[in-house]
């Protein structure tokens, strides 16, 4: 089975082939919507990680920025290997489960931003 693009620059089709039908690149999962760049925080579920997406919000009250996170459930497909602490892009898909919208697309270097 040939491993087809997702279509989204700067991610790397992977080179081991899977036969999950929600994998982006061996199945017939289809990614729209948006595209994130996050950190994956745990990765205890099978074929799940949960990643967190760090943002500014700026505080009309206080006149300040304040951090905040929020948690994101992303489809991890079996043909990419990735463990805690890793950059990677997550796209938005179609509802996978009760909380899962977002798939893995791959792993982010620090060198293409």
């Amino acid at each position: 089975m040939v491993a087809k693009s997702v279509g989204i620059q700067g991610v790397l089709v992977p080179e081991r082939v899977c036969t999950d039908t929600s994998c982006p690149y061996h199945g017939h999962l289809k990614v729209r919507g948006m595209v994130l760049t996050s950190t994956i925080v745990q990765k205890r579920v099978p074929h799940t990680v949960v990643v967190q997406k760090e943002y500014t919000f700026f505080n009309k009250k206080y006149q300040r920025y304040e951090r905040r996170r929020s948690r994101i459930h992303a489809h991890l497909p079996p043909c990419l290997d990735l463990a805690e602490g890793d950059l990677v892009v997550i796209g938005e898909t179609r509802p996978i489960a009760k909380s899962v919208s977002f798939v893995v697309l791959g792993k982010r270097s620090i060198d293409n931003g």
